[in-house]
Protein backbone atom coordinates (compact mmCIF):
# COMPACT_ATOMS: atom_id res chain seq x y z
CA UNK A 1 0.00 0.00 0.00
CA UNK A 2 1.35 3.44 -0.87
CA UNK A 3 1.41 6.57 1.23
CA UNK A 4 0.77 4.96 4.61
CA UNK A 5 2.70 4.27 7.79
CA UNK A 6 2.03 1.65 10.44
CA UNK A 7 2.76 1.67 14.14
CA UNK A 8 1.44 -0.38 17.06
CA UNK A 9 -1.30 -1.89 14.87
CA UNK A 10 -2.52 1.46 13.53
CA UNK A 11 -2.27 2.77 9.98
CA UNK A 12 -1.89 6.42 9.08
CA UNK A 13 -2.02 8.26 5.79
CA UNK A 14 0.79 10.35 4.33
CA UNK A 15 -0.24 13.42 2.35
CA UNK A 16 1.40 16.64 1.21
CA UNK A 17 -0.01 20.16 1.28
CA UNK A 18 1.68 22.27 -1.34
CA UNK A 19 -0.06 25.39 0.00
CA UNK A 20 1.30 24.87 3.52
CA UNK A 21 4.53 23.08 2.57
CA UNK A 22 3.92 20.30 5.11
CA UNK A 23 3.32 16.60 5.24
CA UNK A 24 0.22 15.53 7.16
CA UNK A 25 -2.00 12.56 7.77
CA UNK A 26 -4.59 10.89 9.93
CA UNK A 27 -5.25 7.48 11.40
CA UNK A 28 -7.51 5.30 9.27
CA UNK A 29 -9.76 2.44 10.23
CA UNK A 30 -11.00 4.01 13.48
CA UNK A 31 -13.99 6.20 14.29
CA UNK A 32 -12.03 8.80 16.26
CA UNK A 33 -10.22 11.60 14.44
CA UNK A 34 -6.46 11.56 15.05
CA UNK A 35 -4.19 13.66 12.85
CA UNK A 36 -0.53 14.66 12.72
CA UNK A 37 1.88 16.73 10.64
CA UNK A 38 5.55 17.41 10.04
CA UNK A 39 7.92 19.27 7.77
CA UNK A 40 9.98 16.16 6.90
CA UNK A 41 9.39 12.44 6.64
CA UNK A 42 11.24 11.98 9.92
CA UNK A 43 9.07 14.60 11.67
CA UNK A 44 5.91 13.11 10.19
CA UNK A 45 6.81 9.59 11.35
CA UNK A 46 7.61 10.87 14.86
CA UNK A 47 4.35 12.86 14.97
CA UNK A 48 2.39 9.83 13.73
CA UNK A 49 3.85 7.59 16.42
CA UNK A 50 3.32 10.23 19.10
CA UNK A 51 -0.29 10.65 17.96
CA UNK A 52 -0.95 6.92 18.29
CA UNK A 53 0.64 6.89 21.75
CA UNK A 54 -1.30 10.03 22.77
CA UNK A 55 -4.55 8.53 21.49
CA UNK A 56 -4.05 5.34 23.49
CA UNK A 57 -3.10 7.32 26.61
CA UNK A 58 -6.08 9.66 26.20
CA UNK A 59 -8.46 6.70 25.89
CA UNK A 60 -6.94 5.14 29.00
CA UNK A 61 -7.29 8.40 30.95
CA UNK A 62 -10.98 8.82 30.11
CA UNK A 63 -11.79 5.11 30.54
CA UNK A 64 -12.63 4.57 26.89
CA UNK A 65 -11.67 1.44 25.01
CA UNK A 66 -9.59 2.67 22.04
CA UNK A 67 -10.86 1.86 18.58
CA UNK A 68 -8.86 -0.97 17.05
CA UNK A 69 -8.28 -0.64 13.32
CA UNK A 70 -9.48 -4.04 12.12
CA UNK A 71 -10.30 -7.38 13.70
CA UNK A 72 -9.06 -9.47 10.78
CA UNK A 73 -12.57 -10.76 10.06
CA UNK A 74 -15.09 -9.66 7.48
CA UNK A 75 -18.21 -11.14 5.95
CA UNK A 76 -18.42 -11.46 2.20
CA UNK A 77 -21.68 -12.11 0.38
CA UNK A 78 -21.39 -13.39 -3.16
CA UNK A 79 -23.26 -15.30 -5.81
CA UNK A 80 -23.55 -19.03 -4.95
CA UNK A 81 -22.00 -19.94 -8.31
CA UNK A 82 -18.89 -17.89 -7.47
CA UNK A 83 -18.84 -19.41 -3.99
CA UNK A 84 -18.89 -22.92 -5.48
CA UNK A 85 -16.10 -22.08 -7.94
CA UNK A 86 -13.92 -20.67 -5.17
CA UNK A 87 -14.57 -23.68 -2.93
CA UNK A 88 -13.69 -26.07 -5.78
CA UNK A 89 -10.49 -24.16 -6.54
CA UNK A 90 -9.51 -24.16 -2.85
CA UNK A 91 -10.17 -27.88 -2.57
CA UNK A 92 -8.12 -28.56 -5.72
CA UNK A 93 -5.22 -26.67 -4.13
CA UNK A 94 -5.59 -28.56 -0.83
CA UNK A 95 -6.58 -25.41 1.09
CA UNK A 96 -9.55 -24.31 3.10
CA UNK A 97 -11.77 -21.76 1.41
CA UNK A 98 -10.67 -19.21 4.00
CA UNK A 99 -6.95 -19.81 3.38
CA UNK A 100 -7.45 -19.74 -0.38
CA UNK A 101 -9.31 -16.40 -0.12
CA UNK A 102 -6.60 -14.96 2.15
CA UNK A 103 -3.90 -16.04 -0.32
CA UNK A 104 -5.76 -14.52 -3.28
CA UNK A 105 -6.53 -11.25 -1.47
CA UNK A 106 -2.94 -10.93 -0.23
CA UNK A 107 -1.83 -10.51 -3.84
CA UNK A 108 -4.05 -7.52 -4.58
Amino acid sequence: MKNVMTYNGYTGTVEYSEDDGILFGRLVGINDIVSYEGESVKELREAFQASVDDYLEHCKNIGKKPDRPYSGKFTLRLDPVIHARLAAQAQAMGKSLNQYAVDVLAHI
